[in-house]
C-alpha cells in the first residue's frame, strides 16, 4: 500500500476528484471547485446569505457524510437552504492512501447530492503531527428576509420542543470508535452496529423536523452539538437573554445511549447530539408541531419552557430543582 507525501495531494489525483465529486450541479454557481482556482464564485440576488463553518475531529468513519450534514444542520436551523459547500480535509502522514482520500470525497459529495447542495470548493493536503484525519466544512445558505430564524429570539412562556432523543451523534461515535473494546467487553455486535447505525436512524440530519415545521410560529432553533443538551439549552438562554426550566423526566434518552454511557461514566445530557432538534415557539404552536411530527414518524415532546433570566436555567428532576450546568468540554472526550 503506498501512502500519500505530505504537503498537498498531488494534482492529478486531485483533479480526477474534482471531476468525479462535485456534488449538485448548481447554475448559480460562477466558479467552482477547479485546479489553480483559490476561490468559488457564487450569483446571488434578493435574498440573504447565511454561512456557517464547523470541523469533524472525533470519528474517521464517515467522517464526509458527518461533515456535510453537521454543516447543513446549522444553516436549517436559522430556517435557510443550504446550497454550497467548501471543505478542507487535512489528512495524517505515512497513513494516507489515495483511497482514503477517494472514499472521504465520494462521502461529501453523497451528502450534498442528497441534500442538493454544491460542493464549490475547499483544499485538501496530507499534514505533519496528525494521527486520524480533521475535515473542516464551510456550509453556505439562503433565505428570504421574513424566514430568518435567530437562537437569540427565545420568548418567555414559550415551550421547549426535543426531537428523536439526546447524543444521537454521540451513541455512534462511541460505538464506531469502541467497537473493538466493547467487543472485548462481551458487548453483542448486532447492539454495536445498532448505535453505529444512529448516525443514519435516528440520524443526525435535521432536515426533515425543520421542513415539517415551515409552517409555524416558530421563534427560535438550535442544533446542539458539542456539550450536548446542556450546553444547547444554556446557549439558547445566552442568546435570547432569558432562563429556562427543564423537565428531566420529560428528556427521551435511548436505551442504547444509557448503556454506552454507564459504561464510559458519561453523562448523556453533555454528550455531543447533533441530530437532536431544539424547537421554541409558543405552547398552542408546539402541541400543533408535535402532532405534525407524530403524523411523519419524528419523535418529539415538550421538555420544558423560557423563564425570565433571574430565574436562571434550572432543570427538575425527582422533585427536585437544581441549575442546569453545562460544560464546555463534551463528555464524550471520555473515551480518548
Amino acid at each position: 500500500m503506498e501512502y500519500l507525501k505530505t504537503g498537498k495531494i498531488k494534482t492529478e489525483i486531485l483533479a480526477r476528484l474534482l471531476n468525479l465529486y462535485r456534488g449538485k450541479t448548481d447554475p448559480s454557481v460562477v466558479l467552482g471547485p477547479s485546479i489553480g482556482e483559490d476561490s468559488a464564485i457564487i450569483s446571488l440576488s434578493g435574498k440573504f446569505l447565511v454561512a456557517k463553518t464547523d470541523p469533524i475531529t472525533f470519528v474517521t468513519e464517515d467522517i464526509g457524510w458527518y461533515v456535510v450534514n453537521v454543516n447543513a444542520n446549522d444553516i436549517l436551523t436559522r430556517g435557510a437552504t443550504p446550497r454550497w459547500f467548501m471543505v478542507t480535509i487535512l489528512l495524517p502522514e505515512k497513513k494516507t492512501t489515495e483511497d482514503m482520500v477517494e472514499k472521504i470525497f465520494s462521502q461529501i459529495s453523497s451528502a450534498c447530492e442528497e441534500l442538493n447542495i454544491a460542493l464549490v470548493g475547499g483544499h485538501t493536503e496530507v499534514t505533519v503531527g496528525l494521527d486520524r484525519p480533521i475535515v473542516v466544512g464551510c456550509m453556505l445558505g439562503e433565505v428570504y428576509g421574513d424566514r430568518i430564524i435567530s437562537t437569540a429570539n427565545a420568548k418567555i412562556g414559550d415551550s421547549i420542543v426535543i426531537t428523536k432523543g439526546i447524543a444521537v451523534e454521540g451513541t455512534a461515535i462511541i460505538a464506531k470508535e469502541k467497537q473493538r473494546e466493547l467487543l472485548e467487553k462481551g458487548y453483542d455486535i448486532s447492539f454495536i452496529e445498532r448505535c453505529k447505525n444512529f448516525l443514519y436512524d435516528p440520524g443526525i440530519s435535521v432536515y426533515r423536523e425543520v421542513d415539517l415545521g415551515k409552517s409555524l410560529d416558530i421563534h427560535s432553533m438550535h442544533d446542539p452539538t458539542e456539550g450536548g443538551l446542556s450546553m444547547g439549552i444554556y446557549e439558547i438562554c445566552m442568546a435570547s437573554g432569558t432562563g429556562a426550566l427543564i423537565y428531566r423526566s420529560e428528556i427521551p434518552v435511548f436505551e442504547e445511549t444509557l448503556i454506552l454511557s454507564r459504561e464510559y461514566g458519561i453523562d448523556p445530557l453533555g454528550l455531543i447530539t447533533s441530530g437532536t432538534l431544539l424547537i421554541v415557539l409558543p405552547k398552542e404552536e408546539a402541541e400543533k408541531l408535535i402532532k405534525i411530527y407524530g403524523d411523519n414518524g419524528i419523535r418529539a415532546r415538550i421538555i420544558g419552557e423560557i423563564k425570565p433570566k433571574d430565574f436562571g436555567i434550572k432543570i427538575l428532576s425527582n422533585g427536585k430543582m437544581e441549575d442546569l450546568r453545562a460544560k464546555e468540554d463534551d463528555e464524550i472526550i471520555k473515551i480518548f
